[in-house]
């Protein structure tokens, strides 16, 4: 108990800092209209606040804040693999950068995912009830295991100036963390492709596949690096403070590897299923389908092998497309795949989207706290200035 009090009174005497801007004013009444949203919803039911059915029980919440919120969040996971399994040094300026990144992605999937469950107070009964059958309990479980694992490494961070004395502890601790942090993601990167290949009569057939499960794990590791190139471009902004040319190039091109990896995966499984041709049918799946593939791999592929990764502006072009087009990929699996087979369409409420969007502006406005006050970019103090 006393150990306890005097961690409070740590935490108490600690000057903590958020500078206010005109930018995180806008982010302040996003993320208060947001919270508003939620206690709605947890109040009064899915019915009345989201526009989801039975014919369309999975929407922007699932399509988005999880399938794509997980997705997004890799860069956690890819960059541990780069810097403490394959030991790239260089790499350590974007290290705890895309840890946090990745942290706070997780949590904020956990609240989409919380607001998606009808019941929400029966949030608990997967950790009792084993459905050992089911991917979504494997799904589950992951998350919830890798978020608690996430935490557990920021406290390295968190105790270099709070609760210092259990600094040391953390510290030993991180390379078994760290191993455990790499396996779990990728069982449920894949799993929550693997969600799908029930749907084998129901997805269009440009986007099931038997190795979506595969191909899901592979998109969550390239755009990790994207992720990270447009962070710290706004991180650059709004800190004044920036990551090496070379580093991120690095990255890119690490990222530009295993995105040929997966246009030769993608466009092997479509010839072997005999589905080639669909992407040029002139229809909405193929238009949209090329759409993705130019925009978010074939393009990216240029640039992360080409002069235009040796500029700033290149790199964050290069993490822009790879970023919006693994997001329009999974809205493309949630929606665009699925309407043919369901029938008609869904287009969230005003309620689904202030809840999306309020949790992203939450998420910036913490990760903006936790940069002011613990060195998660390099050369210690930064000045805010957006």
């Amino acid at each position: 108990m006393s150990e306890n009090k005097g961690l409070l009174k740590e935490i108490a005497e600690y000057k903590w800092k958020f500078t206010m801007t005109p930018a995180r004013k806008v982010l302040l009444l996003l993320a208060g209209l947001g919270v508003v949203c939620m206690l709605y919803r947890l109040a009064t039911g899915l019915g009345t606040s989201t526009n989801l059915s039975d014919k369309w029980p999975w929407g922007l919440w699932i399509g988005f804040d999880v399938l794509t919120g997980v997705a997004l969040a890799g860069g956690g996971y890819g960059t541990a693999i780069i810097v403490h399994v394959l030991h790239r040094n260089k790499y350590h300026a974007i290290a705890r950068s895309a840890m946090l990144t990745s942290l706070l992605g997780y949590l904020l999937v956990m609240a989409g995912l919380f607001m998606d469950i009808g019941q929400w107070f029966n949030f608990w009964r997967p950790f009792v009830s084993w459905g050992h059958s089911s991917v979504l309990f494997e799904v589950f479980w992951c998350v919830s295991c890798y978020t608690t694992v996430q935490v557990l490494e920021f406290g390295e961070i968190v105790t270099e100036k709070v609760g210092t004395k259990y600094h040391e502890a953390f510290k030993k601790a991180l390379p078994v963390l760290m191993i455990i942090g790499i396996v779990f993601p990728t069982l449920h990167q894949s799993s929550l492709g693997a969600l799908y290949l029930i749907m084998v009569d129901k997805l269009y057939p440009l986007w099931w596949s038997p190795y979506i499960g595969l191909l899901f794990l592979m998109s969550s590791f390239f755009v990790g690096p994207a992720m990270i190139c447009v962070e710290t471009a706004l991180a650059g902004k709004a800190f004044n403070h920036e990551v090496p040319i070379p580093v991120l190039r690095g990255l890119v091109r690490i990222s530009g590897v295993f995105m040929v990896l997966y246009l030769g995966l993608k466009l092997y499984d479509l010839a072997n299923r005999g589905v080639f041709n669909l992407m040029f049918e002139g229809n909405l799946e193929g238009n949209l389908f090329l759409l993705e593939i130019i925009l978010g791999i074939i393009i990216p592929i240029i640039i992360a092998f080409s002069g235009m990764s040796n500029t700033r502006r290149g790199l964050v072009t290069f993490g822009v497309l790879v970023s919006g087009g693994l997001i329009f990929n999974r809205m493309n699996v949630v929606f665009t795949g699925m309407s043919a087979a369901i029938g008609g369409w869904y287009f969230p409420s005003i309620m689904e989207w202030s809840v999306s969007i309020g949790l992203v502006a939450i998420g910036c406005l913490v990760y903006c706290f936790i940069v002011e006050n613990f060195n998660i970019l390099e050369h210690g103090e930064h000045k805010v200035i957006a």
